[in-house]
């Protein structure tokens, strides 16, 4: 105990020796040594460290991303995910913020910019790399086109920058394809990486369109680069990077599940062929492997909402499957799903869930609007908008539960909702 707090002191002052040096800057908290000072900010929740930042310059210093994680590292403090919550069309809706450490804290992001005959987004894809957040595609509705009722796929991409003071949309080059309802993922060289997709639209469940194409967005060169297409179209599919799994222990792109084509029932209803297989991209030989069915036809019908835990270092180390009220972890050496938990409360089946992981657990979030209690018996209570979290932690293998109230009139529909997890 005294070695940590001595390590602590020590990371402390080493950066208020930093900000000390800087001319005309004034004590961090005047009456408290600078590195109590330095350390009491770092262990703020996110929300309030971005309220705090106008207080003084050496605040907006301290509460930077370039001094904040140098000292989370040297305080050797656990790593810190926030939950980014896409409630709707992000263009319509703000985005919203939470962080775990304080579940009634909640944080409204700008909402993204858009073209006025553009309305409906939905299937678009949010992911975060570090402190920035991309939103990506999607399908949407355009009032200038006929009919007015086809759906349309955009190629759009914007991304917000968390660890600058003003939060702001930053609107980046189109991808070459156009797509929704695709596979994405952080790529290892810091941009993104995308594949497959379509056109549809959840307004128009059983029609759309399906691709192949892959790019990987340089962040760099500010560009997207198309590279090897899949095997075959498909969409619907989760995407995620998973590293020295390969041959000869090479980082690849897999691309799980999701659907590939038509068939009909009766001869008249459209119904979707779903995929049980998975295929992987070698990020270093660009070539594409078939992994194979992960699943037996009578096992289930289609994968389940996917969620990844990484370790210290960002590999993915598991990957989980929500399959009804069952949790499900994938073994990557026999290419199949093994339960790992069960629910502690069961979600209905008329109603959706969000699947996440963040900070080495899996969280299960549902909304539903719950009476609130009034200061008089005799008042009509007001129901308001509530979102429970089931959290699942894989290594002690126990349940919690959380609620809290996010700024949100109407409950959240998680089959068309985003949710991205951003690493401080």
């Amino acid at each position: 105990m005294a070695s940590s707090s001595s390590s602590s002191s020590s990371a402390g002052r080493r950066l208020a020796g930093n900000l000390s040096l800087r001319p005309g800057m004034a004590s961090i908290i005047p009456g408290l040594p600078d590195d109590v000072a330095a350390v009491i900010l770092c262990l703020l929740t996110f929300p309030d460290q971005s309220r705090l930042r106008a207080t003084s310059r050496a605040w907006r210093l301290l509460l930077s991303a370039a001094t904040l994680l140098p000292l989370r590292r040297s305080l050797r403090l656990p790593r810190r995910h926030l939950l980014c919550l896409f409630p709707t069309d992000p263009s319509l809706a703000s985005p919203i913020l939470l962080d775990p450490a304080a579940p009634t804290a909640w944080w409204s992001l700008p909402p993204i910019p858009c073209s006025p005959q553009h309305y409906g987004l939905a299937n678009f894809a949010a992911v975060a790399v570090g402190g920035q957040i991309y939103v990506l595609g999607g399908s949407r509705f355009d009032a200038r086109s006929y009919p007015l009722d086809n759906p349309s796929p955009s190629a759009a991409a914007y991304r917000l920058d968390l660890a600058l003071s003003r939060h702001r949309w930053e609107r980046l080059p189109d991808m070459r394809v156009p797509r929704g309802s695709f596979a994405c993922a952080p790529a290892p060289s810091g941009g993104v990486i995308v594949a497959g997709g379509g056109s549809r639209h959840p307004t128009f469940p059983s029609y759309g369109s399906r691709t192949s194409g892959v790019e990987l967005y340089d962040a760099a060169a500010r560009a997207w680069r198309v590279t090897a297409a899949m095997p075959r179209d498909r969409a619907g599919c989760v995407g995620f990077v998973a590293h020295g799994v390969g041959d000869g222990r090479e980082d690849e792109f897999w691309v799980m599940g999701g659907y590939d084509g038509y068939t009909t029932v009766g001869g008249v209803v459209p119904s979707d062929v779903y995929c049980r297989d998975a295929v992987a991209l070698g990020l270093w030989s660009g070539k594409w492997r078939e992994i194979g069915d992960m699943w037996e036809e009578w096992e289930r019908e289609r994968l389940g909402p996917v969620a990844v835990i990484s370790a210290e270092d960002g590999r993915v180390t598991e990957v989980f499957m929500l399959d009804g009220h069952d949790i499900f972890r994938y073994n990557f050496s026999s290419n199949s799903w093994s339960k790992e938990a069960t629910l502690r409360r069961k979600i209905p089946s008329t109603q959706s869930c969000g699947f996440i992981a963040m900070n080495g657990e899996l969280y299960v979030l549902t909304s539903a609007k719950l009476p609130v209690e009034t200061s008089s018996p005799w008042k009509q209570s007001k129901k308001r908008l509530a979102l429970e979290f089931q959290v699942y932690n894989p290594a002690a293998k126990m349940w919690r539960v959380l609620t809290t109230h996010p700024p949100v009139n109407v409950p959240i529909d998680f089959r068309t909702a985003a949710l991205c997890t951003v690493e401080l």
